[in-house]
């Protein structure tokens, strides 16, 4: 009896015509389930975000003073005007300069002490670390007003013990313009290095070990292996508390106010914030006032950009 064998028989691949180049698949049926999530909390802040920025560029267009706040008199539509005005004021550029200058004097501290100490942390043992770590921590929880007041305090001229230590006699720091914008930034710093710090910390501590162990072995000094091998690594949470750091300086308005009694003598030491504030509400010019707020606004909206487009070329998920 003969037996015939039988060949086996090939699987054809399946020939079903699959999705073009660059096509859109399906949608996935719980695509929606993250927006979802995150509608309540897109509610709020476009509640709280939304409405008072149209309502500022609202104003910004108008002719609203203080009879417009009472109701005396209709406002009038004046469109670029105030922006014009705004431009064409001097005291606007110099403001503007001297805001920048000082963010950014105070966003180059800020890093340099909060990335120095963050190193430190990982070189102290343990309970000198804790200390370190309570003591920025209560730095970064008191109040601005608070510690603007005890600043002032600690270098006043007649009953401060900084001048006495430093044999300054009644040496007022807030008289001239530059020791008073000094004594603002250390406050800024002191109050600000703390996210930094913690921030760099929790960065540092996820590098892998095996990385700075043979950066020692190859003979880097601790500067060349923080400056080669720790900071490329850490340059997602740098540029993180750098962009943040910039925003939190460039507005700065109470430790300014507070310090500076509103400014400065003859408004030497204004910033964009506290000169908004003084054209809205101190010389009842509140268009004027908003128009610096939208001003700012942009150049924060600036900034931001540029931050997310870093992170993009980063190769970060946004």
């Amino acid at each position: 009896m003969t037996t015939q064998l039988t060949p086996p028989v090939e699987k054809r691949p399946d020939t079903a015509p699959g999705p073009a180049p660059g096509a859109r698949g399906p949608r996935r049926p719980g695509a929606w389930t993250p927006w979802l999530y995150l509608l309540p909390a897109l509610v709020v802040l476009g509640a709280l975000l939304v409405y008072p920025v149209y309502q500022l560029g609202l104003i910004s267009f108008l002719e609203y003073t203080q009879a417009q706040v009472s109701g005396g008199e209709p406002t009038s539509f004046r469109g670029f005007g105030n922006y014009a005005a705004l431009f064409s004021d001097p005291q606007f550029w110099q403001v503007l300069l001297a805001t920048v200058v000082f963010a950014a004097a105070c966003v180059v501290t800020t890093l340099a002490v909060g990335c120095a100490l963050a190193v430190l942390l990982t070189r102290v043992r343990a309970l000198p670390r804790l200390v370190l770590m309570m003591a920025a921590l209560g730095a970064w929880a008191t109040p601005a007003v608070t510690g603007s007041t005890v600043w002032v305090f600690l270098f006043d001229p007649d009953f401060g013990p900084v001048n006495r230590l430093l044999g300054l006699g009644d040496f007022s720091w807030t008289y001239g313009r530059y020791s008073a914008f000094a004594l603002v930034l250390l406050e800024v710093v002191w109050c600000s290095f703390p996210f930094v710090m913690v921030t760099v910390y929790a960065g540092i501590r996820a590098v892998p070990t095996e990385v700075l162990e043979a950066a020692a072995l190859d003979g880097a000094s601790q500067w060349r292996t923080w400056r080669s091998v720790t900071a490329p690594i850490l340059r997602p949470i740098l540029v993180v508390v750098t962009i943040q750091s910039i925003i939190w300086d460039f507005k700065l308005f109470t430790q300014i106010y507070v310090m500076t009694n509103g400014g400065g003598i003859a408004g030497q030491n204004l910033v964009l914030n506290v000169y908004a504030y003084q054209k809205a509400f101190a010389s009842s010019q509140y268009s004027l006032g908003s128009a610096i707020g939208v001003v700012m606004l942009l150049i924060l909206l600036a900034v931001t950009l540029a931050y997310l487009r870093l992170l993009r070329r980063q190769g970060e998920e946004l």
